[in-house]
């Protein structure tokens, strides 16, 4: 029984993985885009879940990881002239670096205090942005030059402005960060993570050092959510202080509310979800807000948990 919920589990995430692969042959050239973009916006949001959905943490600072990651591999690939995959890993590691930063002062605090302090913390990585504005425009931001947007790669050349390879290499990252989560919270770091959201008291008297593995989550988090802001940087080519506004913090806790928190594929369908939601509701009327919101509500009522959230409640007790 254990072992063929495992396969189930296995095969609905390789299918999902491959069904995106598949929808890039049918989808017109404007959906086509939409989804690469829905793809590095479910990255970030699946980097959110990981310490929101699992851990039990709430952060409103996670703006300031993608955005570590799009300057990181931005300013460089800008300034410097760093190849793409080399300005990609310099965007990584400067969201592992200020994640673990973040991580060692923020997780002195707990509940509201937490969510107050990250959110603290993102302020001032936005105000960072617009302050230096001779070197980040601020929120006019800046656009990648041609040279940055192609790279040469085990003896293969990539162009960037190519609307197939941009697809696909997010394809191919969204792949990598399922993986990664489902190896996670289906082994015991995982189980440890969850049983700190459920009763961290209790996890504590069982031995363990939830610091330590708090700080582990805040720090895979971070890390995951700027390698979406570097993708990001470096696919569409610009970067803005628009990204570290506290905006793209609640856009992902919303990403992972809609879709399912706790879920490894409900930040991709919350965040597929909110962008056509948006998309949709916006070629009918201005007050697209309005209509957003109304559908959230019902969706809510109806999804109390997420639609992969409520589906794992009511139907399939097996989804991770």
């Amino acid at each position: 029984m254990i072992q063929s919920r495992q396969s189930a589990v296995i095969i609905l995430h390789i299918a999902a993985i491959l069904l995106l692969f598949v929808l890039q042959f049918v989808l017109p050239d404007y959906h086509q885009l939409a989804m690469t973009r829905v793809m590095v916006l479910a990255i970030f949001a699946m980097g959110y879940n990981m310490l929101f959905g699992y851990t039990g943490l709430l952060s409103l600072g996670h703006a300031m990881f993608f955005a570590a990651g799009l300057y990181g591999a931005g300013l460089t690939a800008y300034y410097f002239g760093w190849s793409v995959p080399v300005a990609f890993v310099a965007g990584i590691g400067s969201g592992f670096v200020l994640s673990l930063v973040i991580g060692l002062v923020s997780l002195r605090t707990s509940g509201v205090a937490f969510m107050i302090v990250t959110m603290m913390f993102a302020q001032v990585a936005y105000l960072t942005t617009t302050y230096f504005t001779d070197y980040t425009r601020g929120e006019e931001g800046l656009v990648l030059p041609q040279a940055a947007r192609s790279f040469d790669l085990l003896g293969v050349h990539f162009d960037l402005t190519s609307a197939v390879l941009r697809y696909n290499l997010s394809l191919v990252l969204l792949a990598a960060t399922v993986a990664i989560t489902l190896l996670i919270v289906r082994g015991p770091l995982g189980r440890a993570l969850v049983a700190i959201r459920e009763n961290e008291p209790r996890t504590v008297m069982l031995g363990y050092d939830t610091f330590r593995l708090k700080l582990m989550a805040v720090t895979l988090s971070g890390t995951i959510s700027a390698m979406a802001g570097a993708t990001y940087a470096l696919l569409f080519a610009y970067i803005g202080a628009g990204f570290a506004t506290i905006q793209y913090s609640i856009e992902a806790l919303l990403f992972t509310l809609l879709g399912g928190a706790g879920t490894v594929l409900g930040p991709l369908v919350g965040t597929a979800a909110m962008f056509y939601l948006i998309d949709i509701a916006s070629s009918y009327t201005v007050a697209y807000m309005l209509a957003v919101g109304i559908a959230l509500v019902l969706l809510v009522l109806f999804f109390p948990k997420g639609i992969l959230g409520t589906i794992r409640e009511r139907w399939l007790p097996w989804l991770p």
